[in-house]
């Protein structure tokens, strides 16, 4: 039966990919998403599961590789740097068109940077960090209760599609408690036909390989697969919309973001300003007919993120520039508080009266 306890959202990413049938998990612990890694180590010898913390973050992404291509659920989780380091081997996976879950619990960058929140590896994850032509499915959680939920997602969707799948949270996500519904247990029915599992001499053997020495074959390769990258487009685009069927101010914010992004609606209502949020759920694919769909009706829209200002480039191509779009951020492990994001709209509002 579900139940209802109160755990960090690290813990609850672990618990909810064994609940979805996930038995190896290879990683190397960094802040602030240790406790995953902890987690698993306590729970998966317990369930006949493989914990494995790996000499580095590089020998743990290809160990997801090999795991992968059995056609088992497997995932590796790290922070910032770590993720850097898992890029090669991301890049492999997607290659091979294998399903993995690798989950970012971000700090601020670049370089080793700090240990407190960010969400400044947008660009890495939504525009492959890795080399070569290739996507990842990219969810970003705001709450405990949805790095539960989507866990068991990012496992769905990368089997649905062959592909591999990414949490992308931030710190606060990560070590913040709250109550949780944890998922019934989850058994994956996907057929996998392609899994390296032995044949007993009954089908010809499958090979796992993103080495394609034919140009021909490799161009044939990248095509077939991002014709599938159109599909997931067309089809998995989610996000949520607060208060915007009114909207003349639109502000678009995700993770912890979103949250501070939604008080400042409520509030800015009370102030008799017409403001909305649309919240990204998926960052790849980006919900652009969303954002394109409000850019036929407010006057601006304002980007709330932990960074520099990457998400709002996203922003700008699905408007089509057609609206004005400000930044309201903070960086180096920072977060806006609400009333910067009141300012950062009345600001907005000034200057489009």
């Amino acid at each position: 039966m579900s139940e209802k306890v109160l755990m960090k959202g690290n813990e609850a990413i672990a618990e909810a990919a064994i609940r979805a049938g996930c038995r190896h998990y290879f990683g190397y612990p960094i802040t602030p998403q240790t406790e995953l890694a902890a987690y698993m180590a306590k729970r998966m010898p317990k369930i006949g599961g493989c914990f494995l913390q790996a000499e580095s973050e590089v020998a743990a992404i290809n160990m997801v590789y090999g795991v992968s291509s059995t056609g088992k659920r497997v995932m590796t989780s790290s922070s910032s740097p770590g993720v850097s380091l898992k890029q090669e081997g991301i890049s492999y996976i997607a290659g091979a068109d294998l399903p993995a879950l690798i989950v970012n619990v971000q700090r601020g960058g670049p370089g080793l940077g700090g240990i407190q929140p960010s969400q400044s590896d947008y660009f890495q994850a939504t525009k492959g960090g890795g080399h070569g032509d290739y996507h990842l499915i990219v969810l970003t959680p705001a709450s405990v209760q949805e790095m539960a939920d989507m866990t068991a997602l990012a496992f769905d969707l990368a089997d649905k599609y062959r592909m591999p799948s990414m949490l992308l949270a931030d710190g606060t996500m990560g070590q913040m408690m709250e109550p949780v519904l944890l998922p019934e247990e989850h058994i994956n029915a996907v057929e996998k036909p392609w899994a390296v599992t032995g044949t007993g001499m009954k089908r010809e053997h499958n090979i796992i390989n993103s080495l394609y020495l034919v140009p021909e074959e490799l161009e044939k390769k990248n095509i077939e697969r991002f014709e599938r990258y159109k599909l997931i487009e067309e089809t998995e685009a989610r996000y949520e919309a607060f208060m915007m069927e009114d909207a003349e101010y639109c502000i678009v914010a995700f993770g912890i973001a979103a949250r501070i992004s939604k008080n400042a609606v409520v509030a800015l209502r009370q102030m008799g300003i017409k403001a909305g949020l649309i919240r990204p759920i998926t960052v790849w694919p980006f919900p652009k007919k969303a954002i394109a769909d409000a850019a036929d009706k407010v006057k601006a829209f304002v980007s709330v993120e932990l960074s520099m200002g990457q998400m709002i480039e996203d922003i700008k191509l699905a408007s089509g520039c057609r609206k004005p779009v400000a930044l309201c951020n903070r960086v180096g492990g920072m977060i806006p508080s609400p009333e910067e994001v009141i300012e950062c709209v009345k600001n907005m509002q000034g200057g489009n009266n």
